[in-house]
């Protein structure tokens, strides 16, 4: 009777054990389900390598908030999260996923900022499309990638709501297109002055100026490293990882 007493509760405690341990899995994943609904970002981790995922999608919202039908992405919950991630000793590279429209400039701006100054490996896979501030984003990360069907729209600065009518004004949109095409010319292979062609064509877009370029054309124009997929941006990443470990174990700076 002892033994069968003391089966028992051996039984039970693994009972309680496998219990808690399914309870934690379900918590884990509700927490998952809520990154991504709330922020869409996430971390993976296969066992070996951390990655933390950063979708940037819809429209890149600025200081006033979008309509509540619009999707977009909040520079008030990127930044503190790539800061996170930068202070993370668990965390080992970034992937960020691009289909955007474009949207604010000084939130676009600072969010490329963050993403090129993180000390980790990073890789971008621009999907549907990275238009406008998208592409300063786009060439953000120490690598890039886009599936054969993106596209990228590049046109020069614009301003919505009231303009005032003096030199001043033209002068400041000059500004603040130098900050973008500064931004994009020093983290891309693409020259200043092809950049400036391309914002500036008229005899591409219809009702605007600017040119559009699809997949394999980004590459060749140098905005772009590699054409890829979701797979091809893993494995560029994981390497990345792999020669950052092996650098610091050397001793050695990262090279991008």
């Amino acid at each position: 009777m002892e033994k069968t007493g003391e089966q028992d509760s051996i039984l039970k405690t693994v009972s309680a054990e496998a219990e808690n341990a399914q309870e934690c899995r379900e918590q884990e994943q509700k927490e998952k389900d809520r990154q991504i609904e709330d922020y869409g970002q996430l971390t993976l981790d296969d066992g070996q390598i951390r990655i933390h995922l950063l979708n940037i999608i819809g429209e890149i919202e600025g200081h006033e908030c979008l309509p509540s039908s619009s999707k977009t992405t909040k520079y008030e919950h990127v930044i503190p999260q790539l800061a996170a991630l930068e202070d993370s000793s668990d965390v080992q590279g970034l992937l960020v996923l691009i289909n955007t429209v474009g949207g604010d400039v000084e939130s676009g701006l600072a969010i490329a900022e963050m993403i090129a100054s993180i000390s980790k490996p990073s890789v971008s896979l621009v999907l549907g499309g990275s238009h406008s501030i998208g592409v300063p984003l786009a060439v953000s990360t120490d690598y890039s990638l886009i599936v054969p069907t993106g596209t990228m729209m590049i046109h020069p600065v614009r301003m919505n709501g009231l303009i005032i009518g003096v030199p001043q004004t033209f002068d400041y949109f000059q500004k603040i297109q130098d900050r973008i095409s500064g931004f994009i010319t020093s983290h891309s292979r693409i020259s200043e002055e092809r950049l400036m062609k391309l914002m500036m064509e008229t005899g591409e877009l219809t009702k605007d100026v600017g040119s559009v370029l699809v997949g394999r054309q980004a590459v060749e124009e140098g905005l772009i490293d590699e054409i890829g997929g979701i797979q091809d941006a893993f494995s560029k990443l994981r390497e990345l990882i792999r020669r950052n470990a092996g650098s610091a174990s050397s001793g050695t700076a990262r090279v991008h």
